[in-house]
């Protein structure tokens, strides 16, 4: 009888573990998992603004930027003929970075910013878009990096005067397959102002630009930045009046080739640095002054 009894049991126990494991199992299948929202951009930088994008871990991205002349000048006559429309004027602003991932959400990267000046930076991927769990309708990333001009200045022998800062807060959206668009309210503060009196430490514009998928492989995108403040009628040292041109636009088309990623641009910039190109711009859409530029894009898995 306590044979039956126990074998009983173990039956009743064992039929109770299957089941549970059964609705564990069916439980585990049926919750739903966040669809999250991939390639947004195509790189982690549009044009000349960083985008929401972030390298995948253990991955070493590498970039080389070229910014030429303008394409004409109004003054440069049969000038402009001969220097190639600015591609042979010798004139030619070169940033190179590289970039890693150490966790999925965060990149940092360094860079040589031309004229003796470098850069350094962090960005956090703080939401991304996805559907599922949760619906969340964009992705939103932070971005904070450091310039510091190395060149000797007689003028400014303190090294942390010579340091500035760009913050930037990034929202972007896939709309669909084809079209995706970001917003980019920028905050750039300078250790101190490299003019004189009546500027202010404290550089502000907001951005906006997007990507439409032409191709499998062609991609056409834009960027318009506005500065706000700090462009108008500032006084230099020698008590000359500066002006600087707020509007920063640029059109370009980048070209995957699988293990490249070719980016061509026109804009109103001949700058590399993005602190140049949102605080002291030179070129006047107005006057026409455009500049040819390219990125060339190469990421390495560091990881075996």
């Amino acid at each position: 009888m306590k044979k039956i009894l126990l074998l009983l049991a173990f039956s009743l126990g064992f039929a109770a573990l299957t089941k549970a494991q059964d609705v564990t199992e069916k439980t585990t299948k049926e919750a739903p998992k966040p669809k999250y929202t991939r390639a947004i951009f195509s790189a982690t930088k549009i044009i000349n603004m960083q985008s929401t994008e972030i390298v995948s871990p253990g991955v070493l991205q590498f970039m080389i930027s070229h910014h030429f002349s303008n394409i004409w000048n109004k003054d440069g006559g049969s000038q402009n003929i001969a220097q190639f429309f600015g591609l042979n004027s010798g004139v030619a602003h070169t940033y190179l970075s590289f970039d890693y991932s150490p966790l999925k959400f965060m990149n940092v990267g360094v860079a040589m910013a031309g004229n003796a000046r470098y850069e350094g930076w962090l960005k956090f991927r703080i939401l991304r878009q996805q559907t599922g769990v949760r619906n969340i309708p964009v992705t939103i990333g932070w971005y904070s990096m450091a310039n510091v001009n190395t060149a000797k200045d007689p003028d400014n022998e303190f090294t942390g005067n010579k340091f500035s800062f760009l913050n930037q807060l990034l929202i972007s959206r896939k709309f669909n397959d084809k079209f995706s668009l970001q917003l980019m309210p920028t905050w750039i503060h300078f250790n101190v102002v490299p003019y004189g009196i009546n500027n202010s430490n404290e550089v502000f514009s907001m951005g906006i630009a997007g990507k439409y998928k032409a191709t499998s492989k062609l991609n056409i995108t834009l960027e318009y930045a506005r500065q706000l403040n700090m462009h108008k009628n500032l006084i230099s040292k020698s008590g000359s009046i500066v002006n600087y041109n707020p509007d920063l636009l640029s059109l370009g088309v980048e070209l995957s080739t699988g293990n490249h990623l070719f980016q061509f641009y026109i804009g109103s910039t001949t700058e590399a640095s993005a602190i140049d190109q949102l605080t002291r711009n030179n070129s006047s859409i107005k006057d026409g002054n455009l500049a040819f530029g390219f990125t060339i894009n190469r990421s390495m898995n560091l990881k075996k």
